[in-house]
């Protein structure tokens, strides 16, 4: 456990790297995180502000965690009022924090109350809470964050310190900043998405969120395997996870005759549709950044095959010309194989392709899932990298917990 003086300069720097994260769902994860580990809670939740609603957007348990090792929790997002009748909602609409030593022994004159129907279901006994607003310089209220079950030096749950108050909202003032950045972050990349949906219908938020998550969540797994030093592995989760949801931006630039044709390409029309890899890519030729280099890479690889029987192949995305070295005998670029194509491209490549034939299009219905599964696994070590399927399929509840959470409208 952090001693007064140690949660000070903990806090100090926290300041620093959550204004370093910039993807969104990656930050509301590290927030939670963090703050738990300030003040030693077994439990705890974010909400984020959506209008006049609270959406419940993450949640840890460490005791539930346990029951299920090297998989991650399973929960629903759901959106709540902000009104005085919840905890939440109370925190929200007040802007005050609680300190609540038992969560089931409120006295009846409080406005709101616990509800219970979690614990019941999960078998978890919630006990201390600690609930407060994040709230921005402006003092708007974002978001709520909510700490279950203070863990004495035994583990056992008891009552968060009062010492503890003025530490956590600070720290709170500075992840409402980074939450209002990030934000910003992820509207202007919803907005270029946007107007790839104006051309290419199929190129929704949802989808896009999706792919992007499935790609998250099969890389952390991947690479936890492999040892990538955790700081790497955080690093590359908020890189990756902005830049696979523009890895068909380069749709824009395709015609819309193409695009939205009512049924599939014939093959001339297909040989334009490829050149979206390297269109996408394209728009990212000022690198000033690792998000530029990622989202330029996902771009141009999301199509390689790991049989080397994809596209665009070994060409410079900036002219369209062959790599000097690698052009087949009637002069096309040889496609890249196997470990020749970026980690990045071969998880947005597989997220991609599950995403596709799981939802609906204009020229097919849905897949069933057994269906879609199948055809994962016929595609290991032919169109996927076979290490990758392998992790995919480790991580399956977790894949099917985040369509859950971006349904197609």
């Amino acid at each position: 456990m952090l001693t007064e003086k140690q949660k000070f300069g903990k806090i100090i720097n926290l300041g620093v790297e959550i204004t370093q994260v910039k993807d969104l769902d990656v930050l509301l994860e590290r927030i939670l995180k963090e703050a738990r580990l300030l003040v030693n809670a077994d439990a705890g939740s974010i909400y984020v502000k959506e209008e006049d609603k609270l959406k419940f957007s993450y949640s840890q348990n460490d005791t539930l965690q346990l029951r299920q090792p090297g998989r991650k929790l399973i929960y629903s997002t759901f959106k709540m009022p902000i009104n005085n009748q919840s905890i939440a909602g109370y925190v929200a609409n007040t802007g005050d924090l609680l300190n609540l030593q038992d969560a089931y022994k409120l006295p009846s004159t409080l406005p709101f109350s616990f509800n219970r129907k979690y614990d019941d279901l999960s078998g978890y006994r919630t006990q201390s809470m600690l609930t407060f607003p994040l709230k921005t310089n402006r003092g708007d209220t974002i978001g709520v964050l909510q700490l279950i079950n203070a863990k004495n030096a035994k583990g056992k749950p008891v009552a968060f310190s009062k010492k503890d108050e003025p530490l956590i909202l600070h720290f709170a003032n500075m992840a409402a900043v980074a939450i209002e950045r990030a934000q910003m972050t992820r509207a202007m990349i919803l907005r270029t998405i946007k107007m790839a949906e104006l051309r290419d219908p199929k190129e929704t938020g949802a989808h896009v969120n999706r792919v992007a998550s499935y790609s998250v969540a099969i890389y952390e797994h991947w690479a936890a395997k492999r040892g990538v030093p955790h700081e790497v592995l955080e690093k590359n989760r908020d890189i990756l996870r902005m830049a696979a949801m523009l890895h068909d931006v380069g749709k824009v630039a395709i015609a819309d005759a193409i695009l939205k044709k009512p049924a599939r390409l014939d093959d001339a029309e297909r040989e334009i549709m490829k050149q979206h890899t390297y269109m996408g890519a394209r728009l990212f030729s000022e690198q000033y950044s690792e998000f530029d280099d990622a989202s330029a890479s996902v771009a141009l690889n999301h199509h390689e095959k790991w049989d080397g029987t994809g596209y665009p192949g070994h060409i410079n995305p900036f002219d369209a010309k062959v790599l000097p070295g690698y052009e087949n005998s009637d002069g096309t670029p040889r496609p890249k194989k196997g470990e020749e194509i970026p980690v990045f491209g071969r998880l947005v490549a597989l997220a991609d392709v599950y995403d596709a034939l799981s939802s609906k299009r204009a020229y097919k219905e849905k897949w069933d899932e057994v269906q879609v599964l199948e055809e994962l696994k016929i595609g290991s070590g032919t169109h996927f990298d076979p290490e990758m399927v392998e992790t995919f399929f480790t991580c399956i509840e977790t894949i099917r917990n985040i369509a859950e959470r971006y349904p197609d409208h």
